[in-house]
């Protein structure tokens, strides 16, 4: 059985807006989580492959690949049932750049006055441990706002309304939004996992 008090897990991600998030979710569990920099990687990992799902286990390979370490990785998109599933794998870089307003923006304009604006948050982590992979996938159900509405979060935050909800993952405290989020029925399924090795 593994002692989750000295148990370490790097995240393979450089983005700190993730790292935040996971440790806010991680908060009161024995799981250390640590991020690509504690462990000296600053690499750019390569993310190219054609799914969500793909993306994640790549990014995991590389770094348990080059670095030996236990390790996950998440991929995460924005999936709108109106635009076919866009811009799902491409959500980072739906306008062309890693910029959230542009990519808001791109997609309320090809929404335009749609009436069917179902969509869903979907987040697969990949973890390689002791040398095994294992996936877990987290989905948050919503539709995409007319307009943004709140501040907080980031990415599509501002445009997506979580079924149950009348606030838009901007609006929301953080810890509310930690609560249901796609990132964080994942993540719970990793700790959940973690916890009965």
């Amino acid at each position: 059985m593994i002692s989750l008090k000295r148990y370490q897990l790097v995240f393979a991600t450089a983005n700190a807006n993730k790292i935040s998030e996971i440790n806010a979710i991680l908060m009161f569990t024995p799981v250390t989580v640590v991020s690509m920099a504690d462990i000296g990687c600053t690499d750019d990992i390569p993310e190219t492959q054609p799914t969500i799902q793909g993306n994640a286990i790549q990014k995991a390979e590389y770094l348990h690949q080059k670095y030996q370490v236990d390790c996950f990785s998440e991929d995460s998109g924005l999936e709108i049932d109106a635009l076919k599933g866009e811009p799902g794998v491409h959500s980072a870089y739906y306008a062309g750049n890693r910029d959230a307003q542009q990519n808001m923006n791109l997609v309320l304009t090809k929404l335009g006055r749609k009436r069917k604006r179902t969509a869903r948050f979907r987040t697969v982590i990949a973890l390689i441990l002791d040398g095994k992979q294992h996936l877990f996938e987290g989905i948050c159900e919503g539709t995409i706002r007319l307009k943004p509405s709140g501040t907080g979060g980031f990415g599509y935050d501002p445009i997506f309304q979580p079924n149950g909800f009348d606030k838009t993952f901007g609006e929301l405290p953080a810890e509310t939004k930690n609560r249901i989020s796609h990132r964080a029925k994942a993540v719970q399924q990793l700790y959940d996992f973690l916890q009965v090795l």
